[in-house]
């Protein structure tokens, strides 16, 4: 199992299942099975930025899941995704300061600029060189927004 990623998510599994933390194991498990179905539809063993990308998918369900329970006041489920979205956060990596988030979204959006690219279109481009460059560092839907704002 030389997979990095994949081995810290395994270990962790065996340290809440000794620690008898269900919620914890729960979740952990969950996420192994998304990345598992994942690699019987490929049909081969995937790398770390895919499993961050799995990662990234179960985090902003978890958040949009947050937000509706919240709406429909259903604070306790809405507490529960809350814990779930912490042991999933604990395998991305350490999140970007705003700072760099700031500088990259500055950086991308005078590269599109440079190639002559204006409107809607320059939004995709901006977007898919911030997508490489902040993978699994920072929320993707707030930095659309930011984007937007500089277009």
């Amino acid at each position: 199992m030389g997979n990095t990623l994949k081995t810290r998510l395994a270990d962790a599994v065996k340290e809440s299942m000794r620690a008898k933390n269900s919620a914890r194991l729960g979740t952990l498990r969950f996420l192994q099975a998304a990345i598992k179905q994942r690699e019987v539809d490929d049909r081969r063993e995937l790398d770390d930025a895919e499993i961050t990308a799995i990662i990234e998918k179960q985090v902003k369900q978890r958040r949009e899941s947050i937000a509706a329970f919240e709406q429909a006041g259903r604070n306790e489920t809405a507490e529960q995704e809350k814990q779930e979205l912490l042991v999933l956060q604990e395998f991305l990596p350490q999140q970007a300061s705003p700072e760099e988030v700031e500088a990259e979204i500055r950086k991308a959006v005078a590269q599109v600029a440079a190639q002559g690219v204006t409107g809607a279109p320059a939004m995709g481009k901006v977007m898919a060189l911030l997508k490489t460059a902040l993978a699994g560092r920072a929320d993707m839907s707030a930095i659309s927004s930011q984007v937007k704002s500089l277009l």
